[in-house]
């Protein structure tokens, strides 16, 4: 589909140097029998020149390229009108690029609010006092989470107050296959937020989701080609659900935070502890598992709840993971699942792979 559309927008483009040519008897265009003005010459190559450059931004992967196609189709079809005999058929054409350059308006519209939510958080962490954290900062912690953050590498290392993951992976519902999906995130701590923005194709077509948890609020929309909804929760209830994944991504992402002492701490056993974190008057509780060398290999809580038949149920739900890696200094799993525990068996819904971590970012990139 993308060569089809590349191929149509840049003949289309270059249809209209045809009009251009003769306005200047640059060559005989036969094609073309009315008679062309000069200015109505220049407004042909001005349809040649933003027809072109908004394939050139297509093909650089510009996420803004559908700008200079909509000028050109305006363009083209005010010419259209007034040379309809010789070039009507060039309408078809023109709703073409207009079906594509409106879905792709669609998808930086949506994009738009996720990348202002960024901004606006990220101003308002900007020139932090940030600390190194110590063992002695680690003391309050059961071993199991003592040895953790030590395996990862805290120690020594600037406290955490924001991190932003890229992840690649699949996805899937309930009864339903798997999707591919890219997605970027950026996690706050001082006031705890998360904002997660996916990019999927599902089916082969484009279907993005916005998921934000901040402001005691949080919602998940989801939009097939970005502009029709497919999935909208802003039930009250799922802000407990977000509270356990923003928790989730701070265990496995954001291990320096675990030193908060507002992280309520429950030992279990050499290989496992509990932990009970509050945001807003929301409590979650989670148990953490690990491994002999001391990794971090499964978070269960049974606070969470998935979306069923339009509706909010409760489920325990893990995030078991593996293949440890170095992040940018920080010793962490490059591969994880999400998985719910249904009544009739475990489920797994999500596939995770890390492809970059960046911490104590001051802006977006």
């Amino acid at each position: 589909m993308k060569i089809i559309f590349i191929t149509i927008s840049a003949l289309h483009g270059l249809i209209h140097l045809m009009g251009f040519a003769k306005a200047y008897n640059l060559a005989e265009i036969k094609e073309l029998t009315l008679p062309i003005s000069k200015p109505f010459g220049l407004l042909w190559l001005s349809a040649f020149i933003l027809f072109t450059s908004g394939t050139i931004f297509y093909l650089l992967k510009s996420n803004q390229w559908f700008w200079w196609s909509l000028g050109g189709i305006f363009i083209s079809q005010l010419l259209i009108f007034f040379f309809w005999q010789d070039a009507k058929y060039g309408t078809a054409a023109n709703i073409i690029i207009l079906l594509a350059a409106t879905f792709a308006y669609g998808a930086w519209h949506f994009e738009q609010q996720y990348q202002k939510d960024i901004k606006e958080s990220l101003a308002r962490n900007t020139n932090l006092n940030i600390e190194n954290i110590s063992e002695h900062d680690l003391l309050h912690l059961p071993m199991p989470v003592q040895r953790y953050l030590k395996i990862v590498g805290v120690v020594g290392k600037p406290a955490v107050q924001n991190v932003k993951i890229i992840f690649t992976g699949e996805m899937r519902d309930k009864g339903k296959d798997w999707f591919a999906f890219t997605s970027e995130q950026y996690n706050f701590y001082r006031e705890p937020e998360r904002l997660f923005f996916m990019k999927a194709s599902i089916k082969g077509l484009p279907t993005n989701g916005y998921h934000f948890y901040k402001n005691n609020k949080a919602e998940m929309h989801v939009k097939l080609l970005s502009l029709f909804p497919v999935v909208t929760i802003k039930e009250k209830g799922f802000f407990k659900t977000e509270t356990v994944t923003f928790f989730n991504d701070l265990c496995l992402f954001a291990p320096a935070a675990l030193i908060d002492k507002n992280i309520e701490w429950e030992a279990i056993d050499d290989f496992s502890a509990r932990a009970y974190f509050t945001n807003n008057g929301t409590r979650i509780s989670a148990v953490l598992y690990f491994n002999k060398n001391g990794e971090l290999i499964n978070f269960i809580s049974g606070d969470r709840s998935a979306l069923i038949d339009g509706a909010l149920k409760n489920y325990r739900f893990s995030t078991p993971v593996n293949n440890h890696k170095n992040f940018n200094g920080f010793y962490l799993p490059a591969y994880g699942e999400a998985v719910w525990h249904y009544p009739e068996g475990e489920f797994t819904y999500g596939r995770f792979n890390v492809k970059s971590i960046e911490y104590n970012t001051l802006k977006p990139n």
